[in-house]
């Protein structure tokens, strides 16, 4: 991307230079790993659907190298047999995009959809990339909730819709009804820290999932 502000239709080109230390380390990346698809990584899944799914960013070894979000990692590990379990996908995970996993009635994107150092983007960077998260839910015209996974994804969410966060904080477990109907659900994020270290359990992540299924139905 060739500096400004993308058009609303516009998904990440594949050399995207809106975030210099992104570029940076996505080159990086092209050489020291160069089997992975070190590039944007594309929503998985219809945009026709009613749910969104966001994350934070692509993981190095996971949506980095297999070029679907949350596949390959123990993010996906726990969020896609979540999905399955409720409903919200069909097949198998196998942790590959090519595993033939379908999506049922939701779609998954990131807030960054570069994969950042350390797994951390900045607050610039998420900024950067806050017009492709307004064209997702703008083209999505069935949409009825977003599941944000993280604080991250959260905001991400109420700035793209340019709302004022501290009106809605963030809180696992909660569902928001924002102004204009939409639900948005909190999470933490699946990621291995949360999840090793106790803050997040299965069972709290699926009560999410199950309490959004609940509210749009069968």
């Amino acid at each position: 991307m060739s500096g400004g502000e993308p058009r609303k239709t516009e998904e990440p080109e594949a050399d995207c230079q809106l975030c210099p230390r992104l570029a940076r380390f996505r080159e990086a990346n092209r050489e020291s790993l160069p089997g992975y698809h070190n590039g944007p990584v594309p929503s998985f899944g219809d945009a026709e659907v009613p749910l969104l799914i966001v994350g934070l960013a692509p993981g190095l070894h996971g949506a980095n190298r297999s070029g679907r979000p949350f596949t390959g990692d123990h993010a996906g590990g726990l969020l896609y047999p979540t999905l399955l379990k409720f409903g919200f996908a069909r097949g198998t995970y196998g942790a590959e995009a090519n595993d033939g996993l379908r999506l049922i009635g939701c779609r998954i994107t990131n807030a960054v959809r570069c994969v950042p150092p350390e797994n951390k983007p900045t607050t610039g960077e998420v900024a950067a990339c806050r017009p492709f998260l307004t064209a997702e839910m703008e083209r999505m015209v069935g949409l009825r909730a977003i599941i944000a996974l993280g604080q991250v994804a959260h905001r991400a969410v109420l700035a793209a819709k340019a709302l004022v966060a501290a009106r809605w904080p963030f809180a696992h477990g909660t569902v928001h009804r924002l102004p204009d109907g939409l639900l948005l659900a909190d999470s933490y994020h699946c990621s291995r820290y949360n999840t090793n270290t106790g803050k997040l359990t299965a069972p709290m992540f699926e009560a999410v999932f199950a309490e959004v299924r609940s509210r749009l139905g069968s």
